[in-house]
């Protein structure tokens, strides 16, 4: 676990991120917490609900009722969602709880994101991303960061996530081993990057915040290496 990972970000120059499309605000959300992507449908976690769109008419295909303040994630068959202090796996054809595990972070907890067999939860302030084990909700490993972590995920054998701090707020490309800032995606001024989900293939999906609102950006060609 790398002790200073933003020793080299001065040497890592930030690129404009280029923002597809917006969708929302969704109807009686105060903000956008969690997102993953199924495959098909972009779900958002909105404080009380999961909201199921699809990313092409933007229009809402599914709605369940489940605590959902924080990080979602998908791992092919189960949703999981951040509520409170536990992380919930979910029946996405029933909205049935089918196991709860312990949060890491114990109410601290941002972003959530399903890779290579383990659960993968941001920690806000206390500037890490550990792995997790899915069955008993152990830490795994560690990885730190020198921002503010919100949303978490991996496409192609990459690790991203979002970071908001002091009304900034980027995507980050980071070395999985050592926190090293390999490359940044900088967000607009008030595009604020709560949850974070690759679609798997050019796209990253972000929770606005307190906008209510998800924002598609453009994934870099290079990064996809």
């Amino acid at each position: 676990m790398n002790r200073n990972p933003g020793t080299a970000e001065s040497q890592v120059p930030a690129h404009a991120a280029e923002i597809v499309r917006e969708y929302g605000p969704f109807a009686g959300a105060d903000s956008v917490g969690g997102v993953t992507h199924d495959g098909r449908h972009v779900w958002a976690a909105i404080g009380d609900r999961l909201v199921a769109f699809d990313p092409e008419s933007g229009e809402t295909a599914r709605t369940l009722a489940h605590a959902a303040d924080a990080g979602t994630a998908f791992d092919g068959t189960y949703l999981y969602q951040i509520a409170e202090t536990r992380i919930d796996k979910i029946d996405p054809a029933t909205g049935d709880v089918v196991k709860s595990i312990p949060a890491p972070g114990n109410g601290s907890d941002s972003g959530l994101a399903w890779a290579e067999g383990s659960l993968w939860v941001g920690q806000y302030r206390d500037r890490r991303i550990h792995q997790v084990d899915p069955e008993s909700g152990a830490v795994i490993r560690s990885i730190e960061s020198n921002r503010f972590v919100t949303g978490v995920t991996w496409v192609d054998g990459e690790l991203w996530h979002g970071t908001w701090e002091d009304d900034a707020s980027e995507i980050r490309r980071i070395d999985p081993e050592s926190g090293a800032v390999l490359e940044r995606l900088q967000m607009p001024q008030g595009a604020g990057v709560s949850g974070l989900e690759s679609d798997g293939a050019d796209l990253f999906y972000c929770g606005g915040g307190g906008t209510a609102k998800v924002r598609a950006v453009r994934r870099p060609k290079q990064a996809a290496s």
